[in-house]
């Protein structure tokens, strides 16, 4: 498979899972191609031309030459330095040749655009009963505090010591997250889940959070109790990072009775907790790693690929 077809895959997995719908996002393709055309020459100079087809700033071909054919990646949640040292030692000394380093979070320019994703969250948001001017409006404010934090990274280690290695480097983040989104919504409302302790079993049989109980990470209820009753679920699991933290009455006032997340921050849980919502924390590189395997799943439908995997990531795949 060609690097460039790989990558174009998973965008489009990422749009056909993505909660806002194929038609919102193909009016938002739309009006970023009417700005491209309204740009001057100047500005062109410097106009990533992914944003035309790919709506996911988080996820880009980071290096390499999109030409190249990939038959072995490593894949990992997290890949720094040190998981790039590791593949160019395997081709060395394994006589092995890993064609492609695979990261599930953001690194490069992909990470200090990580805030222009967070947009998808006031949409998901109106989805679950928040007025969309409410939804906008407490986003706005937290994506700018994104936006300032990401400012002073120095987000380019990475990317550098790829390129220095000769190794091609891509990261998919918010395609796989949406993956892990669109799964659990449609799974909690297949199976209907009474209660949170029903819930947690739930997540406890998939293979990925099986993997993270046997790790001493389980899927926990954080807010509520197990035997409180399920309600309204919110699987809030997508949208770059953590949303507003002054949301969480607006989400109760929607009808929203609990939350499954990756994970939580004690600001974000004290005042969900304060909302009386029930919060259930799936698990991060639980989660991170079946929203991976989901997309890897649809790009092998197109070739088998062989997995060398690390980084947190084990590879599991469906039938």
């Amino acid at each position: 498979m060609k690097l460039e077809r790989l990558y174009r895959k998973a965008v489009e997995v990422g749009i056909a899972r993505d909660l806002r719908g194929e038609e919102e996002i193909a009016r938002l393709l739309a009006e970023e191609a009417e700005r491209h055309k309204d740009l001057k020459d100047e500005e062109k100079a410097f106009y990533d031309p992914d944003r035309l087809f790919n709506p996911f700033a988080d996820s880009r071909i980071l290096n390499g030459d999109p030409a190249a054919d990939v038959r072995i990646v490593l894949a990992g949640i997290d890949i720094e330095v040190g998981e790039l040292l590791i593949a160019r030692l395997l081709n060395k000394e394994e006589g092995g040749k890993i064609d492609l380093v695979v990261s599930h979070h953001p690194m490069g320019s992909a990470l200090l655009r990580l805030h222009e994703v967070m947009k998808l969250q006031s949409r998901l948001l109106a989805k679950y009963g928040v007025t969309i001017s409410v939804a906008e409006q407490l986003m706005e404010k937290r994506i700018g505090e994104v936006e300032r934090r990401l400012l002073p990274i120095n987000a380019a280690r990475e990317v550098d010591a790829a390129r220095i290695l000769g190794l091609p480097l891509v990261c998919l983040h918010t395609p796989a997250d949406n993956c892990v989104t669109h799964f659990l919504a449609g799974l909690f409302e297949e199976e209907k889940p009474r209660l949170l302790k029903d819930l947690v079993k739930i997540l406890r049989g998939i293979p990925e959070y099986e993997r993270s109980v046997r790790l001493q990470a389980p899927p926990k209820v954080v807010s509520g109790s197990e035997m409180n009753s399920c309600g309204k679920i919110f699987v809030d699991m997508t949208g770059g990072t953590e949303g507003a933290k002054d949301i969480f009455d607006k989400i109760a006032a929607g009808g929203v009775s609990t939350l499954v997340c990756m994970h939580v921050s004690e600001d974000h849980l004290a005042n969900a907790k304060k909302a009386n919502l029930n919060v259930v924390i799936a698990g991060h590189i639980a989660s991170d790693t079946l929203g991976l395997n989901l997309l890897l799943d649809e790009i092998e439908k197109e070739e088998r690929l062989e997995f060398v995997c690390l980084g947190g990531f084990e590879r599991i795949r469906r039938p």
